[in-house]
């Protein structure tokens, strides 16, 4: 079952369970749809590289019996990185 994370570990915008703004790749890392589509590029995650995608959402009814988690993860450096290398590959 997915954690829903409740942040974006870029910005660490609150990303609500309900929210279709939200992204993950395979391992979960989260991240909101504007650092995606304007921070990592190719939208791959700064963390493992994998694809980015739409994070599903849980039915309300769900969540009262699986809730989101809470813990917040925020990784603004590996952001920084990510934008780095994308400036870095970016022909001038």
């Amino acid at each position: 079952m997915l954690e829903l994370r409740p942040n974006c570990e870029c910005c660490d915008r609150d990303l609500p369970p309900e929210s279709p703004e939200a992204m993950i790749c395979s391992f979960e890392c989260t991240f909101c749809a504007d650092c995606v589509a304007q921070r990592l590029p190719g939208q791959r995650c700064p963390n493992c590289g994998g694809e980015l995608v739409r994070r599903p959402v849980r039915p309300a009814d769900k969540l009262l019996r699986h809730p989101a988690s809470t813990q917040r993860v925020v990784k603004p450096r590996g952001c920084a990185a990510a934008e780095t290398r994308s400036l870095a590959a970016t022909p001038r």
